[in-house]
């Protein structure tokens, strides 16, 4: 196992964990509007730091959430990671923050259909979101997009099974989606502390990013699509 350092800023919700030997040692998170949580972030990162050389714990690599989300939470986070690996010579992992929205869905076991899909939502203003569909073992089913949310959008997703819809985009569009096999799930947002069981899997596969030349979600994948970035 391993002592990673996580850090997630794609939402109004800024937050960071310290997770040893697939547990959770140390958690911070501060909430504003457009980003202004990632204002704390630096004072977070900080008392993370003091509290793992503290207790004399190694790091062994940083975790940061990639996007989509906020494109001034992310810059600042991935920046923050960035700035930490190089000056601890440490390595970086990279997290989508769709995927480790679901984990917390998981851990509550409120899904109990075994051919359930998941559908994390992050608000992009109107009805737009940034959405993925995942299964239960989080094998995406379809690319995370851009979506201008209608009936039509997950029709073909509800015909065939249960779809669980959560994050803080999702409200707003259940009653555009309206199928009985559509369902709201409450209280989901992206944090630090769900990402330690992906940031563990990827570090022992050996999944690290470069830290020079490693960016966020906004600027890699949708460059194509340019989709209306969170502000």
């Amino acid at each position: 196992m391993a002592c990673i350092l996580h850090i997630e800023t794609s939402t109004n919700v800024c937050s960071v964990a310290v997770s040893e030997d697939g547990q959770c040692i140390f958690e911070q998170k501060a909430e504003g509007e457009k980003g202004a949580g990632a204002e704390r972030l630096g004072s977070m990162i900080d008392e993370a730091l003091s509290f793992t050389d503290n207790h004399a714990i190694p790091f062994d690599a940083v975790s940061v959430s990639c996007g989509p989300g906020s494109y001034t939470g992310l810059r600042i986070g991935v920046s923050m990671a960035k700035g930490i690996c190089y000056g601890r010579d440490l390595k970086l992992i990279s997290v989508p923050t769709l995927e480790l929205m679901c984990v917390p869905v998981l851990l509550r076991e409120v899904i109990q259909e075994d051919d359930a899909l998941l559908c994390p939502m992050l608000d992009a203003r109107r009805m737009e979101v940034y959405a993925g569909l995942y299964d239960r073992s989080l094998k995406p089913v379809r690319e995370v997009s851009a979506d201008v949310v209608t009936e039509e959008t997950y029709r073909q997703y509800l015909e065939e099974r249960p779809v669980y819809f959560f994050g803080n985009g999702a409200k707003k569009c259940m009653e555009t989606i309206n199928h009985p096999n559509a369902h709201l799930i409450d209280n989901i947002e992206p944090l630090a502390k769900w990402m330690q069981p992906l940031a563990e899997k990827r570090f022992l596969q050996e999944q690290f990013e470069d830290v020079a030349y490693f960016v966020p979600f906004y600027l890699k994948d949708f460059v194509a699509i340019k989709p209306k970035p969170l502000v």
